[in-house]
Formats: C-alpha cells, sequence, structure tokens
C-alpha cells in the first residue's frame, strides 16, 4: 500500500471513529464524571508547563521587538507587537504543541496500553462502547480546554513582556499597556480562542486513533505515543497556514 492511500485510510478511520464517538453521546450512559476527570487532569496538570511557555515567549518576544524598535524609535509599539504576536500566532501555537506533547502522547500511552491488555476487548465484551467511554471525553475535553489554556498562556506572555520592557528595556508601564490594548480587535480574539480549538481537536483526535490502533506490545505503545506526537505538530502547524488565511479572508 502506498504512502498516499495508507494516509487516505488513515484519515477516513479516524473520521469515522469521531462520528461514532460523537453519535453515541447523545444517548445514555453520558460519561459526564469522564469528562470532569480528564478536564482535570489536562487543565489543571498542563497549567505548570503553560504558565512557563507564555512566560518565556512574551519575555523573549518584548527583548527581540524592542531592541529591534529601539533602532527606528518606535520602542513605544512594544506592547502592541507582544500581544499582537501572541494573541494571533504564538499562543495558539506554542501552547497547542505543549499539548500535544504532554497530552497526546498520554493519550496515546494509555489507550494504547489498554489495547495490548486487552481492556477495550474487554469493554466491548461487557457492553460498553470504548469509543463512547474513552473518545468522545477527551475529545471534548480537549476542544474545551485548549482555548483555555491558550488563554492563560497570552496573559502570563503578556506579563512577561512588560516585566521585561519595563525592567530591561525601559519602556514605561503605561505606555507598554496602552500600547497592548489597542493592538488587538475582534478578528484577532476571536481568531485567537478559534484555532486552539481546532488544535486540540487534532490533538485529541490523533492521540486516540494512535493509541486505539496500537499492536506489538509494549513496543507498540512507544511507536504510537511517538507517531501522536510527531502527527499532531505537523498537522497543527499545517492547519494554523490554512486557518490564518480563513481569519484573514474575514477581517
Amino acid at each position: 500500500m502506498n504512502p498516499l492511500t495508507r494516509a487516505l485510510l488513515e484519515v477516513q478511520e479516524a473520521a469515522l471513529m469521531t462520528g461514532r464517538a460523537f453519535r453515541g453521546a447523545f444517548s445514555r450512559p453520558y460519561y459526564l464524571r469522564e469528562v470532569i476527570v480528564q478536564m482535570d487532569l489536562i487543565g489543571n496538570g498542563s497549567l505548570a508547563i503553560i504558565i512557563l511557555t507564555g512566560a518565556f515567549t512574551g519575555a523573549v518576544l518584548a527583548l527581540q521587538t524592542s531592541s529591534a524598535l529601539t533602532t527606528f524609535g518606535a520602542q513605544s509599539k512594544t506592547g502592541q507587537l507582544v500581544m499582537t504576536s501572541l494573541v494571533r500566532e504564538l499562543g495558539p501555537v506554542l501552547a497547542s504543541l505543549m499539548l500535544a506533547g504532554r497530552v497526546g502522547s498520554g493519550i496515546a500511552a494509555e489507550l494504547g496500553s489498554m489495547v495490548v491488555s486487552e481492556q477495550v476487548d474487554a469493554m466491548r465484551a461487557l457492553g460498553t462502547d470504548p469509543l463512547k467511554k474513552l473518545v468522545f471525553p477527551r475529545v471534548i475535553t480537549l476542544i474545551i480546554m485548549c482555548p483555555i489554556l491558550t488563554l492563560v498562556a497570552d496573559m502570563i506572555g503578556a506579563f512577561g513582556g512588560w516585566v521585561v520592557a519595563t525592567s530591561l528595556m525601559h519602556v514605561a508601564s503605561s505606555v507598554y499597556i496602552s500600547s497592548a490594548k489597542v493592538a488587538l480587535t475582534y478578528n484577532d480574539i476571536v481568531g485567537g480562542m478559534a484555532k486552539p480549538a481546532v488544535f486540540g481537536f487534532i490533538i485529541a483526535v490523533v492521540g486516540c486513533r494512535a493509541g486505539l490502533r496500537t499492536y506489538g506490545g509494549t513496543v507498540g505503545v512507544g511507536r504510537s505515543t511517538t507517531q501522536a506526537v510527531v502527527m499532531s505538530d505537523i498537522l497543527i502547524l499545517a492547519s494554523d497556514f490554512f486557518l490564518s488565511k480563513i481569519i484573514l479572508a474575514f477581517s
């Protein structure tokens, strides 16, 4: 089977898996507890790495942009550039890449371990739909939590940029804050929240698909985990381009 055909089959299987998971979500049992547990594991568990990512991203942006703007006498625009870069691109993309590494790999490893240890087969034998119980809670959780964590990264990044701009680059605090406020438009905010929702969906679907098609014992679990992270990262970066084009077309 050539790579193109294999890729198309994987897309088809992932779409069928997601469709069955969402279709089963509208009938009892609803597994609301599973969704809440996943929100705690993904949201609270990823908070530290998101805060660190946002803080250092904002700090580096302020450091680099302020140095460049000083050449043109436009250092007062530092806040504007930091916020625009964070909200439009770096916040959603970097936060999602961090989640792909932490959460996507965890989903693939967890579901892969359940497959090789025949826990998924046992669920089917007991009359439980594994797609409804395992896939849907993770997909809906990442669709919800990824934008929330991105918002945290944006806020922390803005604060990190403010610290660097005011302490190292000697930009007045009021100038940085006023510049940051005027930087954002309605389309920026909507796009900055829509992108991570799509990225979260990609991470969950890729991670679940990689985990549920695991074979070959513990070696297969490691292989599925690696494939989930690599594929999620590639799809996030590729979809970011097309989402940016769509958002710019409506702006």
